[in-house]
């Protein structure tokens, strides 16, 4: 399974971003996605999970509220919906899958 993450970049507090995580491969044995982040000098962190056959998703406690994370299992395309986006959101964003599965990340940052 290979995983590619796009659609960050640099957006002004407040603002609005779409992530995307393409999945190839044996996607059949993907059960369950994820968006993690990892911000300078700190440790990469969960930020969302989905179970791709219910939908089922949980969520840091950080990002509730304002981020969603969906997916197109038609398109095997995983999404995540960031909205009121803060300074603390800055991190490289990457989709995971398991067994250790990691996606090349996006770099989101929020300044003004």
């Amino acid at each position: 399974v290979q995983l590619q993450a796009s659609g960050g970049g640099l957006v002004q507090p407040g603002g609005s971003l779409r992530l995307s995580c393409a999945a190839s491969g044996n996607i059949l044995s993907i059960n369950v996605m994820g968006w993690y982040r990892q911000a300078p000098g700190k440790q990469r962190e969960l930020v969302a999970l989905i179970i791709t056959s219910s939908g089922k998703t949980t969520y840091a406690d950080s990002v509730k509220g304002r981020f969603t994370i969906s997916r197109d299992n038609a398109k095997n395309l995983v999404y995540l919906q960031m909205i009121s986006l803060k300074p603390e959101d800055t991190a490289v964003y990457y989709c995971n899958a398991p067994g250790g599965i990691w996606g090349k990340g996006t770099q989101v940052t929020v300044s003004s």
